[in-house]
């Protein structure tokens, strides 16, 4: 496997590229479960055992932005606040950017998109996360070490990559697009809503469950990730394809699938499910259509 790695790198790679100093190892461990300001089992496990070299960057203060205004519950950072983290994790621009965890890669690959929509392309996730890592018997740290700030300038997010509120996605459904739901069937038929004050989907939306990309703990193969997505797509382009998922995190996942399966475009609606009902008067359908 030959650098620059953009979707994914398997564990045998990373470790044959772990002398470099040009590559920054990021651990995205996280509890979506117990979320919130005083979750620390990530940060914990992490300077527990970790991949040698890895920093680590926790989805509420690192990869998520103030809340309020139908933002969602994990909103998308500032330009400004991004860059300050990515100078801290010691993330200059052009560095070839790993980042990993212990939850099928969804909250690697919020980190991954977050890169992409800054126009960081060296980044990738690794197959298999943390459990990968450790199966394959590779080394551990278990003292994490300090990086050096890295200089990284602002650079505004690519808004063709981002759908930002309710309006943006109406407009991409009436234009004929596709908007792929990542939740859990039971959740976007509105059965449970373990989050969010209301339990649906986005009328319009259909389901594809973000699992549906792993086989055996890894990602699907290209091509069968393509074949999937493509009835899916039914003939249309990937620009014409948004994702959504209850916070914006783990529809990540899907725009890692789609950009591994070759099929790169696609649109992320940051607030997602939890954004879409913090108004009141938004429709919401329920069931399986």
């Amino acid at each position: 496997m030959t650098r620059p790695w953009r979707t994914l790198v398997d564990p045998a790679a990373l470790m044959a590229a772990l002398p470099d100093a040009t590559l920054r190892i990021v651990d995205c461990r996280f509890t979506l479960a117990i979320a919130g300001a005083a979750d620390e089992a990530g940060e914990a496990a992490w300077r527990a055992a970790h991949i040698p070299g890895a920093t680590y960057a926790h989805l509420e203060r690192d990869l998520s932005g103030a809340k309020g205004g139908g933002r969602g519950r994990h909103p998308w950072p500032g330009a400004d606040a991004f860059a300050e983290t990515l100078s801290r994790l010691g993330i200059a621009p052009r560095m070839q950017v790993v980042a990993y965890d212990d939850s099928d890669g969804a909250f690697a690959a919020r980190l991954w998109w977050l890169l992409q929509s800054a126009g960081h392309r060296e980044a990738a996730v690794l197959d298999g996360g943390w459990a990968a890592w450790q199966a394959a018997g590779l080394p551990v740290a278990s003292s994490p070490r300090e990086v050096a700030h890295a200089p990284h300038p602002p650079r505004a997010f690519d808004e063709t990559r981002l759908l930002r509120d309710a309006d943006a996605v109406r407009r991409h459904l009436d234009a004929g697009g596709l908007l792929i739901d990542a939740r859990a069937p039971a959740r976007f038929r509105g059965e449970v809503e373990p989050l969010d004050p209301r339990a649906g989907h986005v009328p319009g939306a259909c389901n594809r469950p973000y699992t549906a990309n792993m086989e055996a703990g890894r990602f699907k193969p290209a091509a069968a990730l393509a074949a999937e997505f493509e009835v899916l797509l039914a003939g249309r382009a990937p620009a014409e394809v948004a994702v959504m998922c209850g916070s914006g995190v783990t529809a990540c996942h899907h725009l890692l699938a789609l950009a591994h399966a070759g099929l790169e475009g696609a649109k992320l609606y940051a607030p997602s499910w939890s954004g879409w009902v913090d108004d009141p008067t938004a429709e919401v359908a329920t069931g399986s259509d």
